[in-house]
């Protein structure tokens, strides 16, 4: 039987891939830590970690009627960012994909009504919150698939994305690591003023609420308190969390929900990012595993779902 062996909720934000010199000059001659602790979560954890793929819940990829999961054999190209072209530029990637859970999540739709496609497109876009990670992250000819959310969904169908990837896997005998890739509360400065707020120190956080429920969060992800996190999902919608926190939800959705106990480890401190939250957090394969993910109740949908 397959399982989820680890699974993350990691920053992916343009600094970490700006030139040593840059980032030193935005933060005021120091390094950020987002960047040595995805250096430290790879040397002791993706260098040392038995498992077969990487499965990226990427906040920046929106689909809009259907959830979709990247199923190509391999990816590779150049990368320019529409949002920052200056920084991120023709940067390269090659990795492999894994066609056969793409697929396996894909036919699990049905079982929790929902729609997912898998696409094989090999000019299907990728983004930022997965080429930024995987440049850190990437060990060569480890598959990497990404999974985006939709903007049309809302927390429970981003729960039940979850729920089919994570059944998806433990039937596929794989050996999976979940990134949920993506920001805390996510709000920017304006333009005129947001480069006086570039520097990681949280003072800069767009306001002292927001980074106390982030920092609220936190702790409850260092306890090992998923529940909580999931039960103040509606409180934490005020502070706009990055892609409404879609990203979370599925990973959620997959090891376990509310059962999930798993304490994480924070790798770098909380960091500011023009006005956003960002942290990663790593959340060890418990002792026993991951609890299974939940059935769907779909007794009370309107609408009929794909056969």
């Amino acid at each position: 039987m397959g399982e989820v062996v680890g699974a993350g909720l990691l920053a992916h934000v343009p600094t970490i891939v700006l030139p040593k010199e840059t980032r030193y000059e935005l933060n005021e001659g120091k390094e950020i830590t987002l960047v040595t602790g995805l250096e430290r979560l790879r040397a002791e954890v993706f260098e040392k970690v038995d498992y077969d793929t990487v499965v990226v819940l990427d906040s920046h990829w929106a689909t809009t009627v259907e959830f979709v999961v990247t199923a190509q054999q391999r990816r590779a190209g150049l990368f320019t960012s529409e949002e920052l072209p200056r920084g991120m530029c023709r940067v390269p990637y090659d990795f492999p994909g894994d066609q056969e859970l793409a697929r396996a999540v894909a036919a699990k739709a049905r079982e929790h009504s929902t729609w997912i496609t898998a696409i094989d497109d090999p000019y299907l876009p990728i983004y930022y919150a997965t080429i930024n990670l995987w440049r850190y992250l990437g060990v060569p000819e480890k598959p990497w698939v990404t999974i985006g959310v939709c903007q049309t969904g809302d927390n429970e169908d981003h729960l039940r994305l979850g729920r089919a990837l994570g059944d998806a896997i433990r039937e596929s005998g794989r050996k999976v690591l979940l990134i949920a890739s993506g920001a805390l509360s996510h709000t920017f400065w304006p333009l005129r003023e947001l480069r006086a707020h570039e520097a990681s120190d949280p003072s800069h956080i767009f306001t002292p609420e927001a980074r106390t429920a982030d920092l609220e969060r936190i702790e409850w992800f260092k306890a090992g308190d998923h529940a909580r996190v999931l039960e103040t999902m509606p409180e934490f919608a005020r502070f706009k969390p990055e892609a409404r926190f879609f990203h979370y939800l599925m990973m959620a959705g997959a090891i376990g929900e509310g059962a999930c106990t798993a304490p994480g480890r924070q790798y770098g401190e909380y960091e500011n990012s023009i006005g956003t939250g960002q942290v990663h957090l790593w959340f060890d394969r418990p002792e026993a595993g991951f609890p299974a993910p939940s059935a769907t109740d779909a007794s009370g949908d309107p609408y009929p779902y794909p056969g």
